[in-house]
């Protein structure tokens, strides 16, 4: 490690390097100065006052010649790396960062507007990268170390974290972060996106209402828990909603919801607790609706079972391209369970389940869509049939790279709209004729 500088080498207006000594020695200045005691009393905003004082006279101490810009940068990433998570703090507060991708402490990418940009943004070492993730993962309980180098967690907003340290990456630490805002998007907002269109929210609304177990089907980013959540607002609010996720992101928009998150195994390798093990629990606890982030293992068959045994209005997300697709895959995932069960019995049991497919999709460019909103019928010998109620059809490309299209009605009025007219659900009668609908 290259040698500290002393204040007197910093009285010049301080280069890139210059600056993160500076900031280094006054980080180390004030944890010597810190009064542990004292400050055991304090909390919050009044915690962050007194050390913001303390920092401004060690500023003023070791370098009176910083202009006022440079004076509070120094500052703000002096308390950043006391309380908060560092250089991750300046990208979790741009606007319109999506995504955060850290290929080790120098590469730092970020997603806006559905592009990815290298940041300038970047980290001192791999030990202070590490030392920033430690600190995030010891706040959820969770651990990453070479026993464990890989790790889910949640920022203290919402997003999501995902790490993986050597020896597994050769580069230094690698971490991923899906950023989630402190307000979550509402269906307006989707709706002003072109995300779908008005008709489209009218069925949705319905089948919520309704109580239809929907699955939500998708690729990486391309928005099935904001499309969760959203859909979420139209959930009763006198209906208990249990949450169970591998990393606690969901943000519903109840008041009666119980949220549960998986465990890993400990470094004895015991006290795992599975999704699988969440779901069995969650039908003793006299759920409404039980509500799985993302299935993707053997808990897809007691979410199935809860499904067809009293928990309508079920829902969960899956990865696949298409409806058709995230049925297949839905197969497979009982079957990872170990069961013995036939393959018509599994898709019997689908068929009677779901009644809804939603695909989001995201396009060349970023542009995020419904692509499809898929029934789910019934078995017609080893068949799953569906139809397509809406879908949306891409015409091109513009100049800029992004997709566009347009939204269509197919002509198929669903099966199920006489348990939407039992739920009080009053839908236009033309909603379903075929034809391209607006945004």
């Amino acid at each position: 490690m290259p040698p500290v500088p002393t204040a007197s080498r910093l009285r010049k207006d301080p280069t890139q390097d210059d600056f993160e000594n500076l900031k280094r020695l006054i980080h180390g200045k004030l944890v010597d100065k810190l009064d542990l005691n004292r400050l055991g009393e304090l909390q919050g905003d009044t915690l962050r006052r007194e050390i913001r004082l303390v920092v401004e006279h060690l500023c003023d101490t070791e370098n009176p010649l910083l202009n006022r810009s440079e004076r509070e940068r120094l500052i703000e990433e002096v308390l950043d790396e006391t309380f908060g998570f560092g250089p991750l703090e300046i990208l979790m507060k741009q606007e319109g960062v999506a995504d955060i991708m850290i290929n080790g402490p120098k590469k730092v990418f970020v997603e806006k507007g559905g592009r990815i940009v290298r940041s300038d943004v970047t980290f001192r070492d791999n030990e202070h990268l590490l030392q920033i993730l430690d600190r995030i993962v010891s706040r959820v309980g969770r651990r990453i170390d070479e026993t464990s180098p890989m790790c889910d967690a949640r920022l203290p907003d919402g997003s999501r974290l995902n790490a993986i340290i050597p020896p597994l990456s050769l580069d230094g630490p690698a971490l991923t972060i899906r950023k989630f805002g402190s307000r979550p998007l509402t269906l307006e907002d989707l709706l002003r996106f072109g995300a779908f269109t008005p008709e489209m929210v009218m069925l949705l609304e319905g089948a919520m209402k309704a109580r239809l177990n929907i699955i939500i089907s998708g690729g990486t980013g391309s928005g099935k828990t904001t499309l969760l959540n959203t859909l979420s607002s139209f959930i009763q609010p006198d209906q208990r909603v249990i949450t169970i996720e591998d990393a606690a992101e969901l943000q519903l928009q109840q008041e009666h919801v119980l949220r549960l998150e998986t465990r890993p195994a400990n470094i004895e390798g015991k006290g795992q607790v599975t999704a699988t093990d969440l779901v069995k629990n969650a039908l003793r606890m006299r759920p409404d609706r039980i509500i799985i982030g993302e299935c993707r293992g053997p808990e897809t068959l007691d979410m199935l079972q809860a499904m067809n045994t009293g928990h309508e209005g079920s829902m969960t997300t899956v990865h696949a391209n298409t409806p058709r697709d995230a049925v297949a895959r839905i197969e497979t995932m009982v079957t990872m369970g170990g069961t013995d069960l036939p393959l018509k019995a599994i898709r019997h049991q689908l068929a009677s389940a779901v009644e809804l497919i939603i695909q989001a999709s995201r396009l060349q460019g970023g542009p995020r869509k419904i692509t499809y909103v898929t029934e789910v019928l019934n078995m017609e010998q080893d068949t799953i049939i569906m139809q397509d109620i809406f879908k949306y059809v891409q015409d091109g490309i513009d100049a800029d790279g992004r997709a566009y299209g347009h939204f269509e009605a197919t002509g198929v009025r669903p099966s199920f709209m006489h348990r939407l007219e039992s739920a009080g659900v009053r839908l236009p009668n033309n909603l379903f004729a075929a034809r391209k609908l607006g945004h």
